[in-house]
């Protein structure tokens, strides 16, 4: 009888042993690799650390997820639209239409904004209106839009639950199978925040390459700082601000009246109608057309705004302080300059990087 109790138990210790290694090699497997961003060099050397969230660390399997998340239409309520459907790779992540299109056919009123350095947003206000508090909280809102993706949470995250391949994916980017929408806009925002440019022409010539641009984009930009010619500084940064956007709020001289408040709408102050973000003029060969409502086809027309087309409202920026001339009349040799600096802010290799494309 005492041998029966001794190899019970041995059996018994055997088999929680092996269960206790398999418990081990199973948490293993679902422990997220840290990944840390690969940095600019320019950006190392201007620009503070990005802003990484403390409760959504990076890792490889949360970047996976998301990428493949940010490709996904059945997170829409037709299954018929993702979130790169508005946000195009080689578009440098935008919509090269003047509005986007939403699943039934419903046409917004904005021009998308593209999507890179999301990480270096110090302000941490996404969209035209800034609604948006952080990166997470700006791929939250187009999944119920009535005009985008139309759907419900809740919906989305059944479809997403039903597959066969993501609950696992789930497990191993968070450690559970359980798919939440906090989950998900979580990977999408680690997916993001790895779109990183900074290596266009003009970066290259900034840290000392002094083949990377042409005298006409030097030229350009010289007349960018100049305050008295482009002034295009204040708002869009400088060779020492290489997001080569403030992140701020400006009404740029573009209406007199305003059918759109733009940070207006979401402050309710009448100081700030007519106020948008400034976009980053990174990828600006790739990002037509421009303005927060699209409106301007090329290049050469928003340089024609600023030059001779400022309109005077109640809000506009103090910044705009040509307006009462229209603008700062630039000659057609610092037009084709300026035009030339601009473009040598777009990088080929980031609309065509492999690790940003669809992984379906």
């Amino acid at each position: 009888m005492k041998k029966i109790i001794v190899l019970c138990i041995v059996i018994l210790s055997i088999y929680s042993c092996s269960k206790s290694s398999e418990s081990s090699t199973n948490e293993e497997e679902y422990t997220p690799t840290p990944v840390n961003l690969e940095i600019p060099t320019i950006f190392q050397q201007f620009l503070p650390a990005p802003t990484i969230p403390a409760n959504n660390p990076l890792t490889q399997e949360g970047i996976d997820l998301g990428r493949k998340l940010f490709y996904e239409p059945i997170l829409s309520g037709d299954g018929t639209q993702a979130c790169a459907s508005c946000h195009i790779q080689i578009n440098s992540f935008t919509d090269p239409r003047q509005f986007s299109v939403g699943i039934d056919g419903s046409v917004g009123t904005r021009n998308a904004m593209p999507i890179f350095n999301v990480a270096w947003s110090i302000n941490q206000k996404f969209f035209w209106d800034g609604r948006a508090h952080s990166v997470e909280n700006q791929a939250l809102g187009p999944v119920e839009n009535p005009i985008e993706m139309k759907n419900t949470w809740s919906n989305a995250v059944s479809s997403i639950q039903a597959t066969q391949d993501y609950p696992d994916l789930f497990k191993k980017a968070f450690g559970s199978p359980n798919i939440t929408k906090d989950f998900v806009v979580k990977a999408i925002a680690q997916f993001e925040r790895t779109l990183i440019s900074g290596n266009a022409p003009f970066d290259r010539y900034l840290m000392g390459d002094s083949d990377a641009v042409s005298q006409s984009v030097i030229n350009g930009f010289n007349v960018f700082m100049d305050p008295e010619r482009g002034d295009c500084f204040h708002c869009h940064g400088s060779d020492t601000n290489p997001l080569w956007t403030d992140n701020k709020f400006h009404n740029n001289g573009m209406d007199e009246t305003f059918t759109d408040k733009g940070l207006g709408d979401i402050t309710g102050d009448p100081l700030d109608f007519g106020k948008f973000k400034s976009p980053s003029l990174r990828n600006l060969a790739y990002t037509a057309p421009y303005m927060h409502d699209g409106r301007f086809a090329t290049l050469e027309e928003v340089i024609n705004h600023y030059s001779e087309g400022l309109v005077y409202s109640e809000t506009i920026d103090p910044l705009m302080k040509f307006v009462a001339q229209g603008g700062v009349h630039l000659t057609l040799e610092e037009k084709i300059d300026l035009k030339a600096f601009l473009l040598s802010l777009s990088e080929d290799a980031f609309i065509t990087n492999p690790n940003f494309q669809n992984p379906n």
